[in-house]
């Protein structure tokens, strides 16, 4: 039952998106994404060109809703639009280019179409490209014409997943004609690009031993060792003044004898009487 019901739903949005493709036509139409929300449906859309899928007033887009509700039973539809940044890049815009000029210009110029997108989609930055068209071009007999230009994938999850591919349908005067258009853009990781990394040369440098280097500490004396050495240097210094006393003392005695001693040796000066 549960696979009933996702086969439907896929149907389902298969269904929307081709509707949207048919009547956005000629706006560089590119997928559409569906989100659901607590508020009903909501309708992402990818363009080129906005300004044409909304309309004058917002008419388009306006009708393109009552056309989805009433034709798929969606309670609330929202429909939102999304510009694309780089048209070359997507496979499905490049494919739309090609149909519309064909149907515009016919099959004469169909080779000059051809070359004309390659360098396009390749100035614009992509590894690589391949446009085929199938279907009864120039003549009234079916052909296939090939062109393709740089590096691209065509087995392996790069070439289902990493390329863009895209497939559209041209109506001219001879009939139907096939447009087929696989892009591999710039910014894909390739599993053969690989990068190799120089090593890195260690210069192993003999380092001498040098000897540690005694650093002059100074340690924090005691309380009780500070109270000591305050005492000793107190009375060293008590000790000092009394030598010095002593000293100053010993020097005046000498001086006193000194002049006792010049005092007794001068003589008498004798006063004559006249």
């Amino acid at each position: 039952m549960i696979e009933r019901k996702i086969v439907a739903q896929k149907k389902k949005e298969y269904q929307i998106q081709e509707m949207i493709a048919n009547n956005v036509r000629g706006s560089g139409y590119s997928h559409t994404k569906l989100q659901r929300t607590p508020l009903g449906e909501k309708i992402i859309i990818h363009a080129a060109r906005p300004g044409l899928i909304v309309g004058r007033k917002g008419q388009n887009i306006t009708k393109l809703t009552k056309n989805l509700k009433n034709s798929f039973e969606l309670e609330n539809p929202q429909i939102e639009i999304n510009e694309i940044e780089n048209i070359n890049l997507n496979a499905q815009v490049v494919a739309g280019k090609i149909s519309e000029s064909l149907e515009r210009f016919g099959t004469a110029r169909f080779k000059g179409i051809m070359h004309k997108t390659m360098e396009e989609v390749m100035s614009a930055g992509a590894l690589g490209i391949e446009i085929v068209i199938s279907g009864k071009i120039p003549g009234a007999r079916a052909k296939s014409w090939r062109v393709y230009s740089g590096y691209l994938k065509k087995c392996g999850d790069i070439a289902i997943n990493g390329v863009d591919k895209a497939k559209i349908r041209a109506v001219i005067k001879t009939g139907v004609v096939g447009v087929k258009v696989s892009i591999m853009p710039p910014d894909i990781k390739l599993p053969d690009n690989i990068q190799l990394l120089e090593e890195k040369q260690e210069v192993i440098e003999e380092i001498k031993e040098e000897k540690p280097v005694k650093e002059d500490v100074e340690e924090k004396p005691k309380v009780g060792e500070e109270l000591k050495k305050k005492q000793g240097k107190e009375e060293v210094s008590n000790k000092e003044q009394k030598k010095e006393t002593k000293k100053t003392k010993s020097k005046k005695e000498k001086v006193k004898k000194e002049v006792k001693k010049t005092v007794k040796k001068e003589p008498k000066k004798e006063v004559k009487k006249e």
